[in-house]
């Protein structure tokens, strides 16, 4: 689809800065109020916690032996260009656009996590029973403000092309 008149990557570029800033201010009130493996009691289901990930998601690589920040720091940072490659392309198409900075302002979150800590800041701990086969207690593995926009981003990039599959019939 081609660039649409007037359309501005501004707006996308602000929406990731936003994320990315409400990212870091939460996970520096997490380092500043808890030592690692607190938590705090919130719901039946929900607790704040914080934990470091040195892997990516779930914990992925987390014990390889320190390779893994630098490869994932470089994964980032790649993804991160690519996007606003991609947002410079195309600004008009909104739901996309909304999609790639989600995933934008999350990558850069964990990236700065990865580049100054050398782990990522982790804190919202869900758990339901149901997950007790899944997960050690039913806890799904904690996670953060930049990877729950990750994972809007990547849902909406879905639901994009099921969109444009489903225009173009």
């Amino acid at each position: 689809m081609a660039r649409a008149p007037n359309a501005s990557i501004w707006p996308w570029l602000g929406l990731a800065a936003f994320l990315l800033v409400v990212d870091q201010i939460t996970k520096q009130v997490i380092l500043s109020n808890y030592q690692l493996g607190d938590t705090t009691y919130v719901t039946s289901f929900f607790n704040i916690v914080r934990a470091h990930n040195t892997g990516a998601a779930f914990s992925f690589l987390a014990e390889a032996g320190g390779w893994q920040r630098w490869f994932f720091t470089a994964v980032g940072v790649a993804a991160s260009v690519f996007i606003v490659w991609m947002l410079r392309s195309h600004p008009g198409q909104k739901l996309f656009a909304f999609a790639l900075a989600c995933i934008l302002g999350g990558a850069l979150g964990n990236v700065i996590d990865r580049l100054v800590h050398g782990y990522v800041v982790d804190f919202l701990d869900f758990h339901w029973r149901v997950l007790d086969g899944m997960f050690p207690a039913g806890h799904f593995p904690a996670f953060n403000v930049a990877d729950a926009a990750i994972t809007v981003g990547a849902v909406s990039l879905i639901l994009d092309e099921i969109l444009r599959l489903r225009r173009s019939r």
